[in-house]
């Protein structure tokens, strides 16, 4: 850090600019539900993006000889310790919050974040590094059918016909007719992963602070990523999964860098960034098209790692992409017709999650 840099942005300065942001963000609540849509989706792209660029630069370790199980622990351990130290600038009490609610930090931790991570890379083990992203991204379908399960309100034609375009245009962007292998044993862990997406999803729409059961989204990505650090790391202590570091230098768009540059992308950018933008932007949408949202993460995906590790773009790629979009905009029109003021999920006004009250 330069000295300007360090004069200018004291610890003060930045909790003071820190709360500050969350409290614009609280204020948005009251705004209309239009602006309410406009904030969310901005905040879920950027966290997809932010997501997306997670595999080229856990590329660029593995490629320096780290094991994914290594790569996963420096990614979760270092954004549980910048959303720990954020959290204590900006919500001093969390930890006291996140014990007071453990049992949904707890869930947090080991579903969506240490299962999908483990489950994935079991899968990628057995199956095509392409088979294996599909079968994970099946999670928005899974996602649908909670809902449609959970509020009995079947999505209209409009959504599912998204659902099924965007699908469609992710099958495309992965490529995954090309020399794809199948196992079944892999197509299990690809299910348990898309299982572990979709209670991500599920999971952070009922996020709100206000109620007395309810956990702030700060508490809940700071909670979560620390158990899910533990958990990974545990899993790879143990032996259940093969963890070996190494100090190499690793290679990041063409320029050779110390391996501590990749770590911190993936802990600030790929992770403590990506789940706390998430929270609050799937917070602000419905589930299913937030889940929808999610699938930009493909396409950011194969954006970074042409950037980034120098994969090329195909033709048919770059055409999946669009059906990808064309997908979102079809599930965003299904959701509009339905009325603007319904419960984001499952009853409630548009950008306010349950209360105990309201269930």
């Amino acid at each position: 850090m330069t000295p300007f840099v360090a004069n200018v942005m004291t610890k003060d300065n930045f909790t003071h600019y820190a709360r500050g942001v969350l409290m614009a963000a609280d204020q948005l609540r009251t705004r209309p539900a239009g602006e309410h849509f406009r904030l969310g989706l901005l905040l879920a792209l950027t966290s997809a993006f932010a997501f997306g660029c997670s595999g080229p630069f856990a590329r660029s370790l593995m490629d320096a000889g780290w094991t994914p199980t290594a790569a996963v622990v420096a990614r979760l351990a270092g954004g549980a310790l910048v959303m720990a130290l954020f959290a204590t600038l900006v919500r001093p009490g969390w930890i006291r919050e996140a014990v007071t609610h453990r049992r949904a930090v707890l869930a947090y931790g080991v579903i969506p974040i240490a299962g999908a991570q483990l489950f994935y890379y079991n899968a990628v083990a057995h199956l095509s590094v392409g088979v294996a992203l599909l079968l994970e991204y099946t999670a928005p379908i899974l996602v649908v059918a909670w809902v449609w399960a959970t509020t009995r309100r079947r999505p209209t034609y409009l959504t599912l016909a998204g659902v099924a375009l965007a699908f469609a245009g992710m099958m495309l962007v992965l490529n995954v007719f090309a020399a794809a292998h199948v196992s079944v044993v892999g197509v299990g862990w690809g299910l348990a992963a898309a299982v572990c997406a979709a209670c991500y999803f599920v999971m952070s729409a009922n996020v709100n602070e206000d109620g007395d059961d309810a956990v702030h989204p700060v508490t809940l990505a700071a909670g979560g990523l620390v158990v899910g650090a533990v958990t990974v790391t545990l899993l790879g202590v143990t032996g259940v999964m093969p963890l070996t570091f190494t100090t190499n230098d690793a290679v990041v768009a063409g320029w050779t860098t110390a391996w501590l540059v990749p770590v911190v992308a993936l802990g600030v950018l790929a992770t403590a960034v990506a789940y706390t933008l998430g929270i609050f932007g799937i917070a602000l949408l419905r589930p299913r098209f937030a889940s929808l949202v999610g699938l930009s993460e493909v396409m950011f995906a194969v954006l970074a790692a042409w950037v980034l590790v120098g994969e090329s773009i195909t033709v048919t790629q770059a055409i999946g992409g669009a059906i990808v979009l064309c997908g979102l905009a079809l599930a965003r029109l299904g959701d509009r017709s339905e009325e603007v003021a319904e419960a984001t999920w499952p009853d409630g006004p548009v950008g306010k999650m349950p209360t105990a009250a309201d269930r």
